[in-house]
């Protein structure tokens, strides 16, 4: 059985004068590879006047560009999408006889194609050094390693809603034991690649249903911008990992962009003439 949803996603930026822009990138539609049909999808930029294309990045990723051509004072992006929440086994593949196993190596071609994800890790002090140290390195299947260092991390580090800009790095949030879900992130992709294991960054929007949270307090739908890491499992594809909840990637989980690294996932980007600006945004989601 499916739950369909309609979510409205809008992001305001108002400047105290009419500013200059750089082209905008926007990276808030689903991924080709999001597992949740999305039988609905409109993005609306204003003001009106600007050009607007739909291109595809490196990663394959949908990037709208839009272009201004003179300064605006405002600027709103608003999303709406229907999701069917279609249950999803997020166990449900079979891996190449070689992956069933952990540790083990990508065969030579594909090292080659995931050259990007496995990048060695950042920013290696002594905290990082004490957790990689911990980490059990026993060699058993290659899902159970997973699940277990995906639980491991949710353990370590606590859930933050951090509102300043950037990413922590590896150290950083190991030795605060906090941070928010990009932290955790980029923290679970350095930890997969120190191990050999193809990860990159997954920003998107993330649906919990009442019945799913009730155990927070939380007793209401509710949807947010998150961030997880995915992982390539040969025979499986890319897997995706969300150390906030220790728990692999399901249904509600709508990817929006996967990178190598988090610049080059945020929901939007371009440059604006140095003025003064007031955000704002709003979500909500409607059970139809």
């Amino acid at each position: 059985m499916s739950i369909t949803v309609a979510l409205n996603h809008t992001t305001r930026y108002t400047y105290a004068k009419p500013a200059e822009h750089s082209a905008q990138t926007i990276r808030l539609r689903p991924s080709p590879h999001c597992r949740t049909p999305i039988p609905s999808y409109s993005l609306k930029v204003t003001p009106d006047k600007h050009f607007f294309h739909w291109i595809q990045d490196p990663q394959g990723n949908y990037l709208a560009r839009v272009v201004f051509p003179e300064p605006i004072s405002e600027l709103n992006v608003e999303v709406n999408l229907v999701a069917d929440l279609v249950p999803v086994n997020p166990f449900d593949f079979f891996l190449e006889d070689y992956a069933e196993d952990f540790p083990f190596e990508y065969e030579m071609t594909l090292q080659d194609e995931l050259a990007p994800y496995l990048k060695a890790p950042v920013d290696c002090g002594p905290a990082w050094e004490k957790f990689i140290n911990s980490v059990d390195t026993t060699p058993r299947p290659s899902i159970t390693f997973l699940v277990d260092l995906n639980q491991r991390l949710n353990e370590v580090v606590a859930y933050s809603t951090r509102m300043e800009p950037g990413v922590l790095t590896p150290e950083q949030i190991l030795e605060r034991g906090i941070g928010s879900c990009r932290d955790s992130t980029w923290l679970m992709i350095n930890i997969l690649r120190n191990f050999g294991l193809a990860a990159r960054f997954t920003s998107g929007y993330l649906i919990q249903l009442d019945f799913e949270n009730k155990s927070t307090g939380a007793l209401e739908d509710v949807v947010d911008l998150h961030a997880w890491t995915e992982v390539y499992l040969p025979g499986a594809g890319w897997i995706g990992l969300d150390a906030t909840s220790g728990l692999l990637a399901g249904e509600g989980h709508i990817p929006l962009a996967s990178s190598p690294n988090p610049v080059s996932a945020a929901p939007v980007t371009g440059s604006t003439e140095a003025v003064e600006t007031d955000f704002d945004f709003s979500m909500s989601i409607t059970r139809q």
